[in-house]
């Protein structure tokens, strides 16, 4: 009798390979609903991060003309100092600040005291439908 109660705890105990496989298919079936709507967010944060990259390069701009009485000529003179008298940087701290999500660098133009930054967005092509600014 006790035998037979051992042959049947040792059948119960594990799991078959039907079980198995069928937890992997509803696993797969979740991934398959959940990916998709997550790779939506993914882009959307990067957009975010990328209006708020170009907010804060803004930002030291606004203080580099307030310190200078000047736009700076290029991005670069937000990290590293040339002539300017004035000049009380870095206004951003890192070089990593003056590059998109997507690893580009951002764009800046001025025109008299009035300037713009952008991004290229997720296909790195100015000009587009995608570019943040």
């Amino acid at each position: 009798m006790r035998k037979q109660q051992r042959d049947i705890q040792r059948r119960d105990a594990g799991f078959t390979l039907v079980e198995i496989l069928l937890v992997v298919v509803i696993i797969g079936i979740l991934a398959a609903i959940a990916v998709p709507r997550l790779g939506g967010r993914v882009g959307q944060s990067q957009i975010a991060a990328a209006k708020a990259g170009a907010s804060a390069i803004g930002t030291a701009i606004d203080l580099y003309e307030t310190d200078n009485g000047k736009l700076p000529d290029s991005l670069q003179n937000l990290i590293n100092k040339g002539s300017e008298p004035n000049w009380n940087g870095p206004y951003l701290k890192k070089a990593e600040s003056l590059k998109d999500p997507w690893g580009n660098d951002f764009q800046y133009s001025k025109q008299g005291h009035v300037y713009t930054i952008s991004s290229a967005g997720p296909d790195g092509s100015f000009g587009t439908a995608d570019d943040v600014k």
